[in-house]
């Protein structure tokens, strides 16, 4: 095993915004002071059991200290979101009552996740099972972290590569051989609020938007109370990877070997936002990195959001949103064909060190299998990877239209841009783009700076 060489994975918050559940911002109110000696003992009675129990929800809250470990007999399973663990669970319950084996899903955030995966794999301790990304995937498999799965799917009556879509069956590639089953598909759409939208009469989005209608609409949903949308320079995937592919840009070059951030058309691209931070429809850069986007559209701030379909159980779970907001397909820009969603998935891996191979394979495969997929479609964890079952995840809810997110699927899907050391330079573009949200530098000169640090990093995989 080559566990030492990961070390030098370095991972940022790239998509902490968009991973977190969105939910309304809590106000504080002072008390009035009080008068009487009484008033005064009970008030500092009061203000210790809160403050014991502020530790004790602190402590319930702390970053776990591992990302879990195998164990013999019983299975590990760690993922990133919570809003997917109920109904993951339930499916993960389904395979134990088959299989006899207990397994248990651990929820880490997407921060402390890659950290403690990497310090998990350096010092040999990761758990069974656990979701791969496309950041970071390259690394891993290169590594031999992850176990070799090859010959198991060969040999499987369940699982068929064909059945999944081909970008997320290729990322999990390496050398010939397969590390992981595909888990899902995301699609991006343009969430939005119809009360903002009815208030200030302008027409619900339809397929006929196009960017340019999206910036002026985004105008006329703005006064006092919200703005008309919302993006953080982190807000890639769902955000300006989508309007720069569809502007005829590119953010990485096929090969991965140069970057397209100074192409004129991703440079318009990113302008297109940092105009309407200017303009005054998009709240600026202070405002967007304390609250999310996709919490301001849960707190009735803003009236549009881009997002990805992962965010479905915050949305649903959420009932300002819930009673309040609704999905329709991206806009485009000169015509139907340059709609854009960039897409991704997760991959179902296993570690090469397991102390369970054989249930740990037993556990994937049956997570990939159509009976699982479409399960997690109707629970409406989120759309599958296995072709033809994301129809019941459309159906799952009945609080939003979701063919919003579905019909994207026949636009023009790009995936999402990566390569050997993905975060290196995401990380990089994100903190640069800071500058540009800010209008402390011309988007030009950013974009160009970007280009070329960027292909300095890609020179050096």
């Amino acid at each position: 095993m080559k566990f030492k060489k990961l070390i030098a994975l370095c991972l940022g918050a790239v998509m902490t915004a968009s991973l977190m559940a969105c939910g309304g911002t809590a106000a504080t109110t002072a008390e009035p002071a009080a008068d009487t000696a009484a008033a005064d003992t009970a008030a500092a009675d009061t203000a210790a059991a809160d403050t014991a129990a502020a530790d004790t929800a602190a402590a319930d809250d702390a970053a776990p200290d591992s990302i879990g470990s195998s164990v013999e007999g019983e299975l590990s399973i760690t993922i990133w979101d919570e809003g997917q663990r109920p109904g993951l669970q339930q499916i993960v319950d389904d395979w134990s009552a088959q299989s006899g084996v207990k397994a248990t899903i651990q929820v880490v955030d997407w921060n402390d996740y890659w950290t403690l995966l990497e310090a998990g794999a350096t010092g040999g301790e990761l758990p069974d099972v656990f979701w791969m990304h496309s950041n970071v995937a390259q690394k891993y498999m290169e590594n031999d972290m992850l176990l070799d799965l090859t010959d198991l799917i060969s040999a499987s009556d369940k699982i068929d590569l064909n059945n999944y879509y081909e970008g997320i069956v290729k990322l999990y590639q390496s050398n010939g051989k397969q590390y992981a089953v595909p888990k899902d598909i995301d699609t991006i759409a343009l969430w939005y609020n119809k009360t903002i939208f009815d208030e200030m009469k302008v027409p619900y989005p339809d397929e006929t938007w196009t960017w340019k209608d999206f910036a002026e609409n985004a105008k006329k949903l703005t006064n006092a109370d919200h703005w008309g949308y919302a993006i953080a320079p982190g807000n890639n995937q769902e955000g300006y990877y989508n309007t720069i592919y569809s502007y005829g840009g590119y953010v990485i070059s096929d090969d991965k070997k140069k970057s397209g951030m100074d192409d004129p058309k991703s440079i318009e691209a990113v302008k297109l936002f940092t105009d309407m931070i200017a303009e005054g429809s998009c709240p600026d850069l202070a405002t967007v990195s304390e609250t999310a986007p996709n919490e301001l559209l849960c707190a009735g701030k803003v009236a549009m959001s881009i997002n990805g379909s992962w965010m479905l159980a915050g949305y649903r779970d959420n009932e300002y949103a819930a009673k309040n907001c609704d999905v329709a397909v991206l806009p485009y820009t000169n015509s139907p064909d340059d709609r854009v969603s960039i897409y991704n998935g997760l991959g179902w891996a296993a570690a090469a060190n397991t102390k369970n191979p054989d249930a740990a394979w037993s556990l994937i495969e049956y997570l990939g299998s159509k009976e699982a997929q479409l399960k997690q479609a109707e629970l409406g964890v989120t759309m599958s990877a296995y072709k033809g079952t994301s129809d019941a995840w459309v159906n799952s809810v009945d609080c939003f239209d979701l063919n919003g997110h579905m019909k994207m699927l026949d636009a023009k899907l790009v995936f999402r841009p990566y390569s050997r050391d993905t975060t290196v330079w995401e990380d990089m573009m994100i903190e640069k783009l800071e500058e540009a949200w800010t209008g402390e530098r011309p988007v030009e000169d950013v974009c160009k700076e970007i280009a070329a640090e960027m292909n300095e990093d890609l020179a050096e995989e």
